[in-house]
């Protein structure tokens, strides 16, 4: 089976083309080839680029600043700027738009979606994700992040921990524990709220990489807007399993564009260490290969029900776990062909923290040694493996729940 694209389609990709061709600088080479300050900068006005011509959230109501495109027309346009090696967004942009963002969209009110959305494309407004907790990661819903209503506000006291990007932040959606009677997943809200005051202070978290792209958030009687509840008091389980959906698996179908380019770096790594012809690298490869292939007919699927109106649910486990797992083993092979040099890193590594390298960027061992210990945390965060096998178990194939300990 080889998918083929409509006539339609194909147009559509010519118009992304066009748009990359005028720009993009001449002789450009894909992000992986910047660093340090000409990263940032250009990684800043291209954002600018995409806000101003309405790709920062392609799917998005034209309405609220989206282009309205189709799910299709999403997947060619993630294809070519893969293809091109530009991102499609700056580095908060996954928390503010593609899931609080596509959350509002969903489950927000009509003064949230036009107060929020418009500032979040923007960049008005920069947002993080408050969820775990040293008590709650794997076990989500034993959040004890307080909030009382006090008049018309909320005040919160407690903390969060592994935040992502937290330190870039001005917001921070996070779920606290509105009624401490209620079982554990009734008592729940999920509440916006402004990170610009006294009574947030963000302490970075040194990672196994060196470097700090999480955080520690501590709430010392912070106050947000009671109206900042999403979905209703109480309610906050329900519109963050929402959101996990859209974390865990919206980019299903986008991701294996991704995860394609990386393998066939590792490809050109084995050819310039000379290993091609050994037959356990040959055979790892092969492996890598296939399994990127299984990931990318499991993104048609995801497409295919995208298109039919299906918004990501408890199903969006099953690309989490398989991804995460997968970019586990495939950079420790990396690790394996770069041999000892592996033990002293050098040149360019990886811009983030979380799945491949940029495209572009060279086979230095510093990119592929980072980039392995940064898949460490792919089967922890956003749900560990334990957690996504028994949703898959639970909620998509309907298997009894797993006994408690009494």
């Amino acid at each position: 089976m080889q998918p083929t694209y409509s006539a339609d389609a194909e147009a559509y990709r010519q118009k992304v083309q066009a748009f990359l061709a005028e720009k993009l600088p001449a002789r450009w080479g894909g992000i992986g080839q910047l660093e340090g300050d000409a990263l940032h900068n250009f990684v800043t006005d291209w954002r600018g680029t995409l806000y101003e011509a309405g790709y920062l959230a392609p799917g998005w109501p034209v309405e609220y600043g989206g282009a309205g495109l189709s799910p299709l027309e999403q997947v060619i346009l993630s294809e070519e700027f893969t293809k091109a090696g530009v991102p499609s967004g700056g580095p908060n942009d996954v928390f503010g738009i593609q899931m609080l963002g596509n959350t509002l969209l969903l489950q927000g009110s009509d003064e949230q979606k036009a107060h929020y959305l418009p500032r979040i494309l923007s960049g008005a407004d920069t947002w993080c994700q408050g969820y775990s907790e040293p008590n709650a990661g794997s076990d989500l819903s034993n959040v004890g992040l307080k909030a009382d209503l006090d008049g018309d506000q909320w005040v919160l006291n407690g903390q969060k921990i592994w935040t992502s990007a937290g330190h870039l932040a001005d917001h921070i959606f996070t779920l606290a524990r509105t009624d401490p009677d209620a079982p554990k997943h009734k008592g729940i809200s999920f509440l916006l709220v402004d990170m610009r005051q006294p009574g947030i202070e963000v302490r970075p978290i040194k990672m196994i990489s060196g470097e700090s792209e999480f955080n520690e958030v501590f709430y010392t009687d912070a106050t947000c807007p009671k109206e900042n509840v999403v979905g209703g008091v109480n309610d906050g389980w329900r519109v963050a399993m929402t959101l996990l959906g859209f974390e865990r698996g919206e980019a299903a179908a986008t991701m294996p564009i991704r995860f394609q380019a990386e393998v066939d770096r590792l490809f050109l790594l084995a050819k310039e260490r000379g290993v091609t012809e050994d037959p356990i690298v040959r055979q790892k490869l092969a492996w890598a290969y296939s399994k990127v292939q299984i990931m990318r007919y499991n993104g048609m699927r995801v497409l295919t029900r995208f298109v039919q109106g299906h918004h990501p649910g408890p199903d969006a486990a099953i690309s989490k776990l398989y991804w995460s797992e997968y970019h586990q083993i495939v950079t420790e092979l990396g690790v394996d062909i770069l041999g000892a040099d592996a033990m002293t890193p050098t040149g360019r590594g990886p811009s983030s923290a979380f799945q491949t390298d940029d495209a572009g960027a060279p086979n230095s061992s510093a990119s592929w040694v980072n980039t392995f210990m940064n898949a460490r945390a792919g089967t922890i965060y956003a749900g560990s493996s334990q957690v996504q096998r028994n949703i898959m178990g639970e909620m998509v194939l309907g298997l009894p729940k797993e006994p408690r300990p009494k």
